[in-house]
């Protein structure tokens, strides 16, 4: 695997709506362009990309792990894929092994993790969805993290993001039923 260029995105929300946040948030997105070997190769075979996510997992999540001031409690995972890509060159690195170095970096994660890909010229931007690591009716972390990569992918590269978030929304008011929550 190549990796052209790292890039760490750290958000933390101290206020939402005009309010104060009972506490702040931190939400971090850490990406890897990488190149795509399979750019502009029409083939159904895409087995060489698969022990890209478990790599990418591993190097990803413990650099999101290091920038949270507190322990994660949601994440996400996306792709964008250059021009010259397939969508499944996304799903071959998101789904058959990353989801087992991110759990383990962040002590479990019984849920599903969220995900996201596209294909897309470089510069776009992608909505990293975000969920409770452990609990997927857990409606507070769901959430999204808006990452774009600047000048990438160029056509033969794919974006791979981790993201991992400290905390849900800052200001959650409404549970699964649509009913206001007991204000925070």
């Amino acid at each position: 695997m190549q990796i052209h260029r790292l890039l760490l995105v750290c958000d933390t929300i101290n206020s939402e709506g005009g309010l104060p946040a009972p506490r702040p948030v931190t939400r971090v997105a850490a990406c890897a362009v990488i190149a795509n070997p399979l750019a502009g190769v029409a083939r159904d075979d895409l087995g060489e990309l698969v022990p890209f996510g478990e790599e990418l997992g591993e190097l990803l999540v413990r650099k999101a792990v290091a920038a949270l001031p507190n322990a994660a409690v949601a994440y996400g995972k996306a792709a964008i894929v250059g021009l010259d890509g397939d969508i499944e060159h996304a799903a071959a690195i998101l789904h058959p092994r990353m989801g087992k170095p991110m759990r383990a970096a962040i002590g479990g994660g019984k849920a599903i993790i969220p995900s996201n890909v596209k294909i897309a010229a470089a510069g776009t931007a992608i909505d990293v969805p975000l969920g409770n690591k452990d609990d997927v009716w857990v409606f507070d972390h769901i959430d999204t993290l808006t990452v774009a990569v600047p000048s990438a992918p160029r056509p033969s590269e794919i974006v791979v993001i981790v993201a991992l978030s400290d905390g849900g929304r800052p200001r959650p008011r409404i549970d699964k039923d649509g009913a206001r929550v007991v204000q925070v």
